[in-house]
Formats: structure tokens, C-alpha cells, sequence
């Protein structure tokens, strides 16, 4: 009876979820016309067609990153694409008064906001953990400190205009990935303190959204060349999520998955066949193409950030 219960209840959650999913799906893109938007980590990859979505909409968009040129070219193609206005601000998110600079420029450009989307994201290496404590710490700053520090300065804003907050997470996130220990490390905070905040606006009656989204492997530039060479599964289309994540976002979910089949459905495994679950995980690598031995941590000054995406 245990065994088929463990079976039951996830297909049972299956259904659920389906059904819940498809009866919601109603979204229309005159529902971002003219909202006020600032998309992070847009200068390439999925940040960079959530802003050509957002124009074709006719969204009012402010995005950010390291690469002035590249952010050029993104507004230029926003402007053809139909934007309503189209702005970048560049710079590095590993300082947080830059994080805190940025929203305070849609304020003065844009005279509010609808929408924070963060989706930034800091550099990382693929491979077993090589024990550096340094590297976990710059990039728990950029990949979950700077979205608390835009967050809490977005907030008026956001109360104001009964807006959302659009997080960009992971599988890595909900589940233990081997190599990329420090990655899922601020993933996994990211779902603890956007879950928790979630619930207190719930208790404040406070009418600000926050979407979590959870990603599989997707085929940006930077997630296919660190490991491509290693996993088994081929990568979904960085601007089909993209339009999913504004969706959900425009829908108010309170979690949005992409692609359904491969992030929520082994997530059903999680309490009742975790083992199972694990070894799905590593079922997924090409093992053999992997060093055995972790390498040493690289050594640099004290202080010195790897960039920001």
C-alpha cells in the first residue's frame, strides 16, 4: 500500500497541476502594454528576449547590465520592435548601491513601476566544488544579495502600482545539482527568501505579485558552452521561455516552470522517492567527460569579483 501510495499522489499532484495550469492560461499581451518594466541581465540570453518580447507588447522597458554596447544594440532593437520607451543603464551588480541606482532611475525615467524582473546573473564554473569559499561569497552577492537590495528599493514603487516581482531561478534551485554547487547554493536562497516574503505580503494584504520561476537548461550562450559537452538532454529555446516567464508574470502565478515536463514532474519525486530523484539528476551527465578530482581554488586578491551577466 506504501509503494502505490508513493506512486498515486504525485500522478495525483500531476493531474492537479495540469488542470490548475490549463485553466489559467489566459493570458493576452495587452496586458504589458504600457507597463513599466526593468528586466536585469539583459543584455544576452533570456533576459535579452524577455525585453524584445516586452517591445513587441509595447512595454515602457529599462534594462540593465555589464556590456554597454551590447545593451545599445538591445534598446535599438527594442525601439524597432514597438517599445513605448526603451532604456539601458550599465554596470556591475555586484555593487549593491548600482542595484539600488537602477531602480531609483525607473522611477525618475520612467515616473514608477509595474514590474522588477531579475534575472542577472554572476559568473560560475562548471565541475565539482573546488572549496572556494571566496567565489560562494561573490556570488551569493550578485546572484541573491543585489535581487534583496532592488527588491527592497522597488517596493514603493511596486505597492503603489499593485505591481510584481519577476524571479528568474532554477532546477538548481529546488533540487541538488551536481557541479554547480555554488550556483544552486544562491538559487536555493533565492526560493527562501522570495517564498517567505511571498507569505508576508499575503498576511499584510499587500497586492504585489512575486513569480518564481524555475528553468530547466536553456540554450543561452553562456549555459551551452559550460556544459552542453556534459549533459544528455538537449536545451529548450531561450525566447519561447522567455514569453512563458512574461506570462506567468502578467498572470500573477506564484510559480512558473519551463518546460513543464522536465522541471515540475521530477519535482513530484521529491518527498516521496527522493533516491529516485537523485538518480534521474545524475543520470542526465555524461560523467566520464568530468575530472575526477576537483581543481584548486584559482588565487587573486582579496575582494576580486568575477563579472556579472
Amino acid at each position: 500500500m506504501g509503494r502505490l501510495q508513493k506512486i498515486l499522489i504525485p500522478f495525483l499532484g500531476l493531474v492537479l497541476a495540469f488542470w490548475f495550469y490549463s485553466a489559467r492560461d489566459n493570458f493576452k499581451p495587452e496586458m504589458l502594454k504600457g507597463k513599466r518594466v526593468i528586466v536585469t541581465g539583459a543584455s544576452t540570453g533570456i533576459g535579452e528576449q524577455m525585453a524584445y518580447h516586452l517591445a513587441r507588447m509595447g512595454a515602457h522597458i529599462l534594462i540593465t547590465a555589464r556590456t554597454e554596447a551590447k545593451l545599445q544594440k538591445v534598446v535599438e532593437r527594442c525601439l524597432e520592435l514597438g517599445a513605448a520607451s526603451a532604456r539601458y543603464i550599465s554596470g556591475t551588480m555586484e555593487d549593491m548601491a548600482f542595484a539600488e541606482h537602477v531602480v531609483k532611475e525607473a522611477e525618475t525615467l520612467l515616473g514608477g513601476l509595474d514590474m522588477l524582473i531579475l534575472n542577472h546573473v554572476g559568473t560560475s564554473y562548471f565541475g565539482y566544488f573546488n572549496g572556494d569559499v571566496e567565489h560562494v561569497r561573490k556570488l551569493l552577492e550578485i546572484n541573491f544579495l543585489s535581487y534583496v537590495a532592488m527588491t527592497v528599493s522597488a517596493l514603493p514603487m511596486l505597492k503603489q502600482s499593485e505591481g510584481s516581482i519577476v524571479v528568474v531561478s532554477s532546477m538548481a534551485g529546488k533540487v541538488g545539482f551536481p557541479f554547480t554547487v555554488p550556483y544552486s547554493a544562491t538559487k536555493f536562497a533565492l526560493d527562501g527568501f522570495f517564498s517567505s516574503l511571498r507569505q508576508e505580503f499575503s498576511i499584510q494584504s499587500i497586492n504585489v505579485s512575486i513569480t518564481l520561476c524555475i528553468l530547466g537548461f536553456i540554450d543561452t550562450e553562456n549555459a551551452v558552452r559550460a556544459a552542453a559537452h556534459l549533459l544528455l538532454v538537449a536545451p529548450s529555446p531561450r525566447a519561447e521561455c522567455a514569453l512563458e516567464i512574461l506570462k506567468g508574470a502578467a498572470l500573477r502565478r506564484r510559480e512558473l516552470y519551463y518546460r513543464y515536463g522536465a522541471t515540475r514532474l521530477p519535482l513530484l519525486l521529491r518527498d516521496w522517492a527522493g533516491e529516485l530523484l537523485d538518480y534521474l539528476v545524475r543520470s542526465r551527465y555524461r560523467l566520464d567527460g568530468l575530472k575526477r578530482s576537483p581543481p584548486e581554488p584559482p588565487h587573486r586578491p582579496p575582494g576580486t569579483a568575477r563579472p556579472a551577466h
